[in-house]
């Protein structure tokens, strides 16, 4: 019986041999990542899919996140980065800690992302002056230093820094500032739902005594009218903070912002309206260009790149350099 098997099995691989070497072969280039990541032109998210506003008014034009396309890179995209306009073939040392994996780092981005939501819904609501109450924080370990001695981990949620509450990381160096070089700090950490102490040693730099950590914050706010905001898990980082801001305060005020006219952006912001530069503008107007948007919003620091893109492309789309939510608003309105 065995032999009978033994005799058609290699009879099989005999006529298929070179088929199943194919099939490992291909499964073994995809499968294989190289320290790289290749960016291509990406596209666009339309917001009114993402932020749904209770009674909120309705709008004739459209707002949208400009996104970049990051492949993970495996053996065939690094090739066809090489040889395919506007696609880049990048180094992972180049864009996250050395002591950081990429699979890390897209979750340090997804933490920035719900942190761009916070900032965008808190900066709307004050700006259309409705009511907006913080119901609790959450401060989420992203970074430890390679000279940090503790036995805390990424992404660890602080609770206490030796006994004190605390709101954000100044609060962490006023507190490390209390103690000596070479102390012992207790902390107070949440992992996977369970409160354990773990500490941090202070050590000596230029800056003063530090432990050697950084830190997200993210909120949890009560909104009247209610809002809630749907992000899919692939989607990361805080660079969609502007134009979500702007699609929430669209919904607050009577006035339609878009005024019907196709808007496509980019930009961090902070819970005060500053918007902040971003990374990737090449990849984010060339998708926005591709979507045939009126107008492209972007960070002042980035709009000279982005004005180089559209004399490269011969394109007639109208780009905005944005400071703030108020000029963003004030802009598009004309």
């Amino acid at each position: 019986m065995f032999t009978k098997y033994y005799e058609k099995l290699k009879k099989f691989m005999k006529e298929n041999g070179l088929f199943l070497f194919s099939l490992i072969a291909i499964v073994f280039l995809f499968q294989f990542e190289l320290p790289y990541v290749v960016y291509t032109p990406g596209g666009a998210i339309d917001l009114s899919d993402r932020v749904k506003v209770e009674d909120g008014y309705e709008s004739n034009g459209s707002l949208s996140m400009a996104y970049v396309s990051m492949i993970k890179g495996n053996i065939p995209f690094v090739l066809l980065g090489l040889v395919m306009p506007n696609w880049d073939v990048v180094s992972t040392r180049d864009i996250k800690p050395e002591n950081e994996s990429l699979d890390e780092m897209i979750k340090s981005d997804q933490i920035s992302l719900i942190q761009s939501q916070n900032n965008a819904m808190f900066a709307a609501y004050k700006l259309a002056g409705k009511e907006i109450k913080e119901i609790s924080q959450t401060h989420h370990i992203v970074y430890l230093s390679d000279e940090a001695e503790t036995n805390l981990e990424l992404f660890d949620e602080i609770v206490t820094i030796g006994g004190q509450q605390i709101e954000n990381l100044e609060s962490i160096r006023k507190i490390i500032a209390t103690y000596n070089i070479g102390d012992h700090v207790e902390i107070v950490i949440r992992r996977d739902g369970t409160e354990e102490t773990k500490y941090a040693c202070v050590y000596d730099t230029e800056d003063g005594g530090k432990i050697g950590v950084s830190i997200i914050t993210t909120y949890e706010y009560e909104t009247n009218p209610h809002v809630e905001l749907s992000f899919k898990q692939s989607e990361s980082g805080p660079s969609g903070g502007l134009m979500t801001a702007l699609e929430i305060y669209n919904h607050l005020v009577e006035e339609d912002i878009t005024q019907g006219k196709k808007i496509i952006g980019t930009g961090t912001i902070s819970q005060d309206g500053t918007v902040g530069a971003i990374g990737g503008v090449k990849y984010k107007i060339l998708g926005a260009m591709k979507k045939k948007a009126d107008i492209f919003l972007v960070p002042e620091e980035n709009y000279e790149e982005a004005l180089a893109v559209k004399k490269e492309k011969d394109s007639e789309i109208r780009i905005i350099s944005i400071t703030t939510l108020q000029q963003a608003i004030d802009e598009i309105s004309k």
